[in-house]
């Protein structure tokens, strides 16, 4: 296959642990890029399985250079870290192992750029020094369990405000200058790094460019105890990392005080349950919705399982709210352990 270089060179990053089942479709879908990356650095973390064996196999016959470094035991704050570090350019595009990346993910990432980058070190220039990209469920899933995954957990294009959007490490895009800025992505936390590393970047003063035509696509989690312990890990995070305080607490709320509040009143006054019901449909409205949009897409999937993904959201967000409610106060509790730690 012959490429076409971008007009500037770009380095993609990415980290993995034992996907083996999944990273050659990923190293695939960049080499089918309309404007591939000018090298890939890949930072293992220490796999078990067969992935470093495909990666240095990958690397001989690639067109595109592809450095794979082994860092045993690193995060992926560490991983992604130490990827950037061995990158030779100043724009990098970093994304995630699981994901499919359509064929002009990177063209649409890259493109708020313009046809040359800022230089390394260059003049402050927010506008043009971090771009986020967007990520959705594949629509090639066939499962009704992961559609309604998708629909319940996974924000829709319309539901962003730009200037508030905190994008995922799957789909985005930055100079060097502004992940020294940022101090890196926090190698002291495990889960919720993108989101610190985000609002690192936003503290130095840098605007996010929107591009929600660069959407890169993964799978949801295929079962309910793999998206507990998902949910369950990023909740930590977020203990962790002291965010998102209010939200949690209106959760504790909600379930805690709310809701048994309001099924006392609608047994003590059946009139009331009308308005209870309504309230909890408003609840869980926004996932019905794109759930819609997401059945569109699914022409082919069957009655029963349209009816099966629309069963699923009520139990998909009850779990993801209990885990959230679990993992919360575990990470506030690591934070004031090692509160003399933190930076």
């Amino acid at each position: 296959m012959t490429f076409t270089p971008p007009n500037f060179p770009v380095s993609l990053i990415t980290t993995v642990y034992n996907e083996a089942d999944n990273i050659e479709a990923l190293l695939n879908s960049l080499l089918a890029q309309t404007r591939p990356p000018t090298e890939i650095v890949v930072v293992d973390g220490g796999s078990t399985d067969n992935t470093l064996a495909i990666l240095e196999t990958f690397a001989q016959k690639s067109p595109i250079p592809l450095q794979v470094i082994r860092r045993p035991g690193a995060n992926i704050s560490q991983g992604r870290n130490a990827a950037i570090q061995a990158a030779r350019y100043t724009i990098i595009a970093a994304t995630d192992a699981g994901v499919r990346l359509p064929t002009d993910w990177l063209e649409q990432l890259i493109a708020p750029f313009g046809d040359s980058p800022p230089p390394e070190n260059s003049e402050f220039s927010p506008e043009t020094q971090v771009v986020a990209g967007f990520f959705r469920a594949d629509p090639d899933l066939a499962s009704p369990f992961q559609i309604a995954m998708g629909a319940t957990v996974l924000p829709a294009p319309d539901d962003i405000q730009p200037e508030k959007f905190l994008p995922s490490s799957r789909s985005i895009a930055f100079t060097k200058t502004a992940w020294q800025a940022a101090g890196g992505y926090p190698e002291w936390l495990d889960y919720c790094e993108d989101l610190i590393f985000d609002l690192n970047l936003k503290k130095k003063g840098y605007s996010f460019y929107w591009q929600p035509k660069a959407v890169a696509m993964f799978a949801p989690r295929t079962s309910l105890g793999a998206f507990f312990r998902q949910y369950y890990r990023y909740a930590r995070g977020d203990g962790k990392a002291a965010l998102f305080l209010k939200r949690h607490l209106l959760r504790y709320l909600t379930y805690g005080l709310f809701a048994p509040l309001g099924l006392f009143l609608g047994w003590r006054n059946p009139r009331l349950l009308p308005l209870i019901v309504a309230i909890g449909v408003g609840y869980i409205w926004k996932p019905y919705h794109r759930l819609f949009f997401y059945l569109h897409e699914f022409s082919g999937l069957s009655a029963g399982g349209k009816l099966a993904a629309m069963a699923w959201i009520p139990v998909i967000r009850a779990t993801g709210d209990i885990a959230k409610m679990v993992g919360y106060p575990v990470g506030r509790r690591w934070r004031q352990a090692h509160r003399s730690d933190l930076p």
